[in-house]
């Protein structure tokens, strides 16, 4: 009965609104916001790499070279190889290229800092736009990049988060990973303005941060946001106990680690105090502890 009068109810209602009655309204799909727009300035953009791989013959084929090496080394896809050959953002004032495919022998330099962004960086943070990576010499002069900066060895990445993200939310976060790994990897981290930063593979060292009263560091900005960080301890290779030698006679020293045992309680033997103990001389083989592996001695 109910839905009869229901029914009954629609076909009294004018035609417009029982068209509303009778559909959902229609959603709009929310216009995308490019979080590096901003940072991108217009001709490093995907339509202006465009033109630029199309003004000379030769450029394609470097490019592809460029993203099998990167293949290659496990590292293609940490970020679309386009924009790994963004220059800097000051090109135009500068009068140079937009892009540039570094010389070959820079290329190795980038395998560890993209390794580095694809193993903490990007499961932290979500994804990441590179908008400046390789500044030829000149350029990076010009631009007033550091005398000795790894953008001139394609070793650096300048970079914005593709999520939302305040400055403090993006501080916090790449501190908590650059602390939490201090002791296992050469990252340096830099933070410029708004949300822009720099990584790189060559020593592991920070700058530009600043914590919201004051304090500098990233132990600071940790510490005043009330984040406790905990280092995991660097794995150390397991060493084998040196034998011990007792007169004639070789005896294996006790392993480092044993199985637990349970041991019954054992009423000692009295000791003779007239017995006398033999002198023991000790000679104990030197362990030597191979040096641990520099992770950019490949480079």
């Amino acid at each position: 009965m109910r839905n009869l009068v229901s029914c009954l109810l629609l076909f009294a209602l004018p035609s417009s609104l029982a068209a509303q009655a009778s559909y959902p309204p229609t959603l709009r799909a929310a216009p995308y916001l490019n979080p590096a727009a901003e940072y991108v300035t217009a001709g490093q953009d995907e339509p202006g790499y465009r033109r630029w791989l199309a003004a000379a013959g030769w450029r394609p084929t470097y490019v592809r070279a460029f993203h099998n090496y990167l293949t290659v080394n496990g590292v293609a896809g940490v970020a679309p190889t386009w924009q790994l050959l963004r220059t800097a953002s000051q090109w135009q004032r500068c009068a140079a290229e937009p892009f540039e495919v570094p010389p070959t022998s820079e290329w190795a330099n980038i395998v560890a800092t993209l390794n580095y962004i694809g193993t903490h960086i990007v499961p932290a943070m979500g994804p990441v736009e590179p908008v400046s990576v390789y500044r030829n010499p000149m350029l990076n002069a010009c631009a007033g990049g550091a005398a000795a900066s790894t953008h001139r060895e394609m070793g650096a990445i300048d970079m914005v988060p593709l999520r939302p993200i305040s400055r403090r939310q993006l501080m916090q976060g790449l501190c908590a990973i650059h602390v939490t790994n201090a002791d296992m990897t050469n990252a340096g981290l830099g933070f410029y303005k708004g949300v822009r930063f720099h990584i790189d593979a060559r020593k592991h060292r920070e700058w530009g941060t600043q914590g919201i009263y004051g304090g500098t560091g990233c132990v600071a900005v940790l510490a005043e946001s009330g984040i406790v960080i905990r280092r995991p301890r660097p794995a150390v290779a397991a060493i084998s106990s040196p034998a011990v030698v007792t007169n004639s006679t070789t005896v294996a020293a006790a392993p480092t680690s044993a199985p637990a045992v349970t041991l019954e309680p054992v009423e000692p033997a009295p000791i003779p105090v007239s017995s006398e103990i033999a002198p023991v001389s000790l000679e104990v083989k030197d362990a030597t502890v191979p040096p641990p592996p520099d992770p950019l001695a490949a480079q």
